[in-house]
Order: C-alpha cells, then structure tokens, then sequence
C-alpha cells in the first residue's frame, strides 16, 4: 500500500497560489499547538462510515490524506483499521510520528498520492480535502482505491445557527475584512470534481465538546488565517478573550460544530 511512486511536476492547474502555499506552511510552525488544542471527531462519524461502506472499520486498508498531526488518524487506528497516513508538511508530519509512532507515514499530497494502485479499501481526508486540486486528487484516489471502494471527506464547522458562535463568527470577518460570501463557505467543503466521476452521499453530524478558554482561543489561534496573519491575530485573540467571558464566566467553552461527512463511492 505505501509503495512510492514518482511525483509528477505540477503544472498549472496543480500550482497553488503564493498565498495558498504560505497558508498550508502555515502549519508546520504550529504543530504542536495544532494537536493539543484542535477539536477531534465524534464516534458517530466512524459509525456512519461503517454504515455507508457496509462493513467495519477493522481490517479495512485505509489511506488517511492529508493526516496533519494524526487527530483523525489515532481515531482509525482505534477502530481497528489497516492504517497508512500521507502528510506533505516536515512539522506537521514529525508531531504524528511522536504521537503514532506504530502507525506507517509517508510523505505526500492528494494531488500526487505516493501509494500502489489499487490498494485502499477506503481513503480519508479529514479536514484536508480543500487543500487538493480535485482536478487531479479525484483520478489520484481513484487509481489507489480497489474496486468497491470510497473517499471520505470531512469537515468540523462552526454551528452558526447557535447565537455566540455566529456573532464571533461575525467578529472575525469584520476583524480580517473578510468577504466570504455562503456559496462561497459552502465550495470549502465540497467535492468539487470538475467532471462528475463522483457523486458523493451527504451526512451532518452534530456535536460538541466542552473546553478551558484557553484551549478554545488555542483552538482559533491554529488555523491558517490568524497563523499568517501574525499580531493582528494575537489582537483578536485578547480582544476575544474578554468577549467571551461574559458569554462563559467560568471560563469553560461549549463548542459546537456541524461535522460535514462527504462519502463517495468509487465508480
């Protein structure tokens, strides 16, 4: 399953943007913080992937895509699965490698999967799909999966219909100056194949979890936008802290969140 295979030269539909590049780096300097503070996945989801694949997660050889430092590839591993994780970053990857260290890594992108054809039974890419060009990541799952297999997509949202998640939601547009329109957010979490190979099922799972503050501004503080963003991040991290204190005054946050599952069968 993870034998290598040569990575072809992007070309330019494959080549991401200079400030696409500085976000997904973004990552490695922030790696630990990452893993010690970003929310997991709830046991519902491994169900439902049970449920759409018609067999259990043990023994089934998946591909976990885009791993980062291994929050959803750890939750695999538990149920049982034959596990090979694909990471492109040097920080990302040697944080999952300290935290799984049984579980095989190869470094690589979905854009140029560095695995044998017709070898996974299921591939995953959690939190990661965005980062692809489904133009090539779509015939690049498509060669690794056997024959009855799937991609899984997934994503933890915001629950913007809960009233204090969208008015921080709202604070961090103003804040960045932000122009992100609905249709927009909603393509962040689509399959997007540009020819229609695949025709994916659509699950949303809702689920929370309870959190020290500082886990939560942690939390916020690891993605893309405030890591590049430097000390206008840390303005809002401290301007937020306050705000969020006469919403939780014991400091203890319930976040809530919409788990977009995208489930594919291969064609």
């Amino acid at each position: 399953m993870t034998t290598p295979r040569p990575t072809p030269t992007p070309g330019p539909a494959t080549t991401p943007s200079p400030a696409t590049t500085a976000r997904a780096r973004s990552f490695d300097r922030a790696a630990a913080q990452y893993a010690a503070n970003r929310p997991g996945y709830p046991p519902a989801l491994f169900d439902t992937l049970e449920e759409l694949t018609g067999r259990p997660l043990t023994g089934a050889r998946v591909a976990d895509i885009g791993a980062g430092t291994g929050i959803a590839t750890a939750l695999l591993h538990a149920r049982g699965a034959d596990l090979v994780a694909v990471e492109p970053g040097a920080g990302m990857a040697a944080q999952l490698r300290r935290t799984l260290p049984d579980v095989p890594l190869v470094r690589g992108t979905g854009d140029a999967l560095p695995l044998a054809d017709a070898s996974a039974d299921l591939l995953t890419y959690a939190q990661s799909w965005h980062w692809t060009d489904p133009a090539t990541a779509v015939p690049e799952a498509l060669r690794v999966l056997r024959p009855g297999g799937a991609l899984a997509l997934w994503w933890n949202t915001e629950a913007v219909g809960v009233p204090w998640i969208a008015e921080a939601a709202e604070r961090v547009r103003r804040h960045f100056r932000l122009d992100v329109s609905a249709e927009q957010r909603d393509t962040s979490t689509g399959l997007n194949d540009p020819a229609d190979r695949l025709v994916p099922v659509r699950r949303v799972i809702r689920w929370s979890r309870r959190v020290p503050l500082d886990t939560h501004l942690a939390n916020l503080g690891s993605h893309s936008l405030f890591l590049v963003r430097g000390e206008e991040g840390t303005a809002f991290l401290t301007a937020e802290r306050e705000r969020l204190l006469t919403v939780f005054p014991d400091g203890i946050v319930e976040e809530v969140y919409d788990l977009i599952l995208l489930f594919a069968p291969a064609p």
